[in-house]
């Protein structure tokens, strides 16, 4: 898997477990800091190229994609 679909991957899984957070723990709206904070850095990465999860992946060894190299 390249860094590219790790990057989506990881940014849906936490979403939709922040998700799950606000409705299994009382509708607590605080984790959605968290959805807010990964669909920002998305957005970001958009415009900048710069993705932190990318850095970290690339420096694990994991195989570039067309977006992250």
């Amino acid at each position: 898997m390249s860094i590219d679909r790790m990057v989506l991957a990881f940014a849906g899984a936490v979403i939709l477990v922040t998700v799950a957070l606000v409705l299994l723990f009382d509708q607590s709206i605080q984790w959605l800091w968290l959805t807010g904070f990964v669909g920002l850095n998305l957005l970001q990465s958009a415009f900048t190229g710069f993705c932190p999860l990318a850095k970290i992946l690339k420096a694990l060894g994991v195989k570039p994609g067309e977006a992250f190299n």
